[in-house]
């Protein structure tokens, strides 16, 4: 039981919920001993409300409201219905906090509201679940038939087949015996059959490791071979190792984690630890109906761009046609709305081979590994395309009049896997989680420029000066660069910083500022199609002798003061525009440019994709949040409140507080005052921040290498600006620009014919699209076949035509 409500105490009263709940337990949970902690309860007290209660013993649950007994259920039983009508009727109460009272009852959040959903559809024979004991439906003499089969060397795959088709049983109940079978086998075997086990094969330096017991199926582990024998998938839940290996090339490939505090390793083949099946260029070939043909005009797109010759400068030692099929491969899977690595499975088509220019289509498994492969190779690979791409896309935002204009946020990527990594602030969530934190640059036009990863967490304003640099050695010292970001950068230290270093910024003032009359603003701007108020005048002074910088100040027309701090030659309306939109609604402008910018790169392309699973520990000696801190920090609240409550009872002048009662209201006061003594007494002595090899995340706490996930996302930024582009090429012919990269998606993803002759290669595409629509394709690839666009690595460079397949 989560002890962040309260704990109960041995002497608290079984079922009376107006007995104040002391925090005796809270000491446990910061592993620093005071005095010997008492004997735990026999019994454990959840409350959901002022008088509910849920007082579990010996795994039978009761629940109480206001001391009265309504109900009561079995924790372990394997029938749940008592357990989800009594949640259900609470919670249709509508005067409890539904999160508490699932958490009382055992079950989460959304679990609750799929009950009551089901309720409200089925009435209560919706809520009546299934019973748990999922294998006892399977009679003795049918499993210890499977277990021979299984001890014979067989599958659950073949004991599955095996069945008769009258009274089969599911695949699912089939994995489970043979999971039973395979523990109680591992339980059993002597400790000395892990020394016949072969030792396994050190790696060299670069390459993870492979380890040989893996797709064994000994020692307790569970091997379920594909096709082709060469994946397995082993759980383990009994402290041993787990061991999770997927493999479509015939390699090997081993995640390994531990439950229960055992040894944790991450090995994935898909990164470079095996052999990787040498992927073969073939020459463009016409086809009647080539699937996913549209997807070459992203592929010539991103090879003028340039991505694939940056490519094989700085990845590519040798294999270049595997390098270039890889490429193409993620390219058109992402084209198809894939949006990760693993999509490259889609393209496995009777014509895949043909849209790839390539003897086979490869799997994922296989671009996982040739990625891997290049990059231990060349460990500064995935830095340098990174850095080659981004100089050409900081070049092309170049401004011919006026300073080159980006804009700079930070986007949290949340982690769901079970590794410890470290939490950083979710704005959209209101909490700290586990993640990532990526700061990205957009330009004016709202495309991606480049991303910087930051597992650390750390503001804004520590990146606002290196990412200037950045994009000042990219455009040159002549140019002007005007940078505009959020209230997070705001700070006076950093906005000096800029104005010295020469970078123009506009962004918005931290509060508190000096609230300006009415009668003061005389001016108007139109932001967005609202008329808004401004006035400028005095420049904001940033203290401790750092100088001036304008000032703006604006009136919304709900009377909310906005102030606006910048260093600029640009007109106040041009630097309002800039940051909060332009006068004109049809099309998003300002900063929500790039707020659109995250929501659709994540749904079209992918960004919050983790991509990269190999992990590292921190190096020692990194300076993280105590954990230790924290839950100090956290018991001491929970005093204070149980110090709260008791004093309120005691204060209260109803005859109903009894003297026994009042006596022992009164001694869990005094044990609060107690704790709360005792935890305060332990606040200097527990820093706030501590290195990670003397905190409690010694050993656990790692962060994604991230060197995989930069090359995707580089190829992510590219398709994201091609995008980009077709979209404003087509918008203007459309009847609905703002659904110019749906019909963008459509053609990427439609079928086509392609005629391969000496001087051209003709494709006619057949996308969805209406009448509408079609004139404005006919538009588009009249302005792209006017470019000459090539196809990556084509020896004859023959140039593309593009035309629509007439209906």
């Amino acid at each position: 039981m989560s002890r962040g409500y309260a704990i109960a105490r041995e002497t608290v009263e079984f079922g009376n919920p107006d007995r104040p709940v002391a925090v005796h337990w809270a000491m446990e949970d910061l592993a620093l001993p005071l005095t010997e902690p008492p004997a735990r309860p026999l019994y454990e007290i959840r409350r959901f409300s002022s008088d509910g209660t849920v007082v579990v013993r010996d795994s039978i649950a009761s629940v109480f409201i206001g001391g009265l007994l309504i109900g009561m259920f079995g924790e372990d039983a394997d029938d749940r219905s008592p357990r989800n009508i009594l949640a259900v009727t609470l919670a249709k109460s509508g005067q409890l906090h539904l999160g508490r009272l699932a958490w009382a009852f055992g079950i989460t959040d959304e679990y609750l509201r799929i009950l009551r959903r089901k309720e409200e559809a089925s009435g209560w024979g919706g809520v009546l679940g299934a019973r748990q004991g999922k294998l006892l439906k399977v009679s003795p003499e049918q499993r210890a038939t499977w277990c021979a089969m299984f001890a014979a060397g067989q599958m659950p795959i073949d004991a599955f087949r095996e069945q008769p088709r009258k009274d089969r049983r599911g695949y699912s109940t089939v994995w489970r015996v043979y999971a039973q079978w395979t523990q109680d086998k591992s339980a059993s075997a002597p400790p000395a059959a892990a020394a016949a086990l072969p030792e396994p094969h050190i790696p060299s330096e670069g390459q993870l490791p492979l380890w040989a017991a893996a797709a064994t199926g000994q020692d307790g582990t569970n091997a379920t071979p594909d096709e082709d024998g060469t994946a397995t998938h082993t759980t383990s839940d009994e402290g041993g190792t787990a061991t999770h290996a997927t493999s479509d090339e015939g390699g090997t490939a081993t995640h390994v984690t531990s439950d229960e505090g055992g040894p944790e390793t991450h090995a994935t083949s898909d990164e470079g630890a095996a052999e990787i099946v040498p992927m073969t260029a073939a020459p463009v070939r016409g086809g009647q109906m080539v699937q996913h043909v549209g997807c070459w005009l992203l592929l010539a797109l991103a090879n003028e761009m340039g991505l694939h010759d940056d490519a094989c400068r700085a990845l590519a030692q040798r294999n270049h046609d595997g390098l270039r099929i890889a490429l193409d491969a993620v390219i058109c899977a992402l084209a198809i709305y894939q949006r990760c690595v693993e999509g490259v499975r889609r393209l496995a088509t009777p014509t895949g081979p043909t849209l790839l220019r390539a003897e086979r289509v490869p799997s994922a498994s296989g671009v996982r590994k040739l990625f891997g492969r290049l990059l231990s190779e060349n460990e500064i690979g995935g830095a340098l395309l990174d850095a080659r791409v981004t100089s050409r896309l900081i070049a092309a935002a170049h401004a011919d009049e006026g300073p080159a204009i980006f804009y700079v946020d930070g986007h949290m990527r949340r982690y769901h896997g079970k590794r410890v990594v470290r939490k950083g602030w979710r704005m959209q969530d209101r909490r700290a989680l586990p993640g990532s934190t990526d700061y990205y640059v957009h330009d004016e036009d709202g495309r991606a420029v480049f991303r910087v990863p930051v597992t650390s967490h750390d503001s804004l304003s520590a990146w606002l000066q290196p990412i200037a640099k950045r994009l000042r050695e990219g455009l040159g010292d002549d140019e002007r660069i005007l940078l505009a970001f959020d209230r997070g950068g705001a700070f006076s230290t950093q906005l000096a910083e800029l104005r010295d270093a020469g970078i123009e910024f506009v962004t918005y003032e931290r509060a508190p500022y000096p609230k300006i009359a009415l009668t003061a603003f005389d001016r108007k701007v139109v932001v967005r199609g609202e008329a808004y108020q401004l006035h400028e005048s005095r420049n904001k002074n940033l203290g401790d002798k750092r100088g001036r910088i304008r000032r703006i100040a604006l009136r919304a027309p709900d009377g909310k003061q906005i102030n606006v701090v910048a260093i600029s030659t640009a007109t106040a309306e041009q630097l309002v525009a800039i940051l909060l939109g332009a006068p004109s609604i049809p099309l998003p402008s300002g900063r929500w440019q790039q707020e659109n910018a995250f929501h659709h790169d994540d749904a079209r392309w992918g960004i919050n994709q983790l991509d990269d699973r190999v992990v590292e520990p921190y190096p020692p000696g990194t300076i993280i949040p105590n954990p230790a801190r924290r839950r100090l920090d956290r018991s001491l609240r929970l005093a204070r409140v149980a110090e709260g409550d008791a004093r309120r009872r005691l204060a209260c002048t109803t005859p109903a507080l009894g003297e026994l009662r009042r006596a022992a209201v009164e001694q869990d006061l005094a044990a609060a005052l107690e704790l709360q003594r005792d935890l305060e007494a332990l606040r200097p002595q527990t820093p706030t921040h501590a290195a990670v090899e003397e905190t409690t995340l010694a050993s656990k706490l790692v962060r994604h290498t991230g060197q995989l996930k930069r090359i995707v996302d580089v190829i992510r930024i590219v398709c994201a600006n091609a995008e980009s582009e077709l979209a404003a090429l087509i918008a203007p012919h459309t009847r609905r620009p703002r659904e110019a990269k749906k019909v963008i998606a459509n053609i990427l993803a439609a079928p086509g014919r392609v005629t391969v002759t000496d001087q051209t290669i003709h494709v006619r595409l057949a996308p969805a699209a209406n009448r509408s629509e079609r004139k404005a394709i006919q538009h588009l690839f009249i302005a792209i076949n006017q470019r000459a666009l090539v196809l990556p690595s084509d020896p004859k460079r023959l140039p593309l035509r593009f035309e629509l397949q007439p209906l």
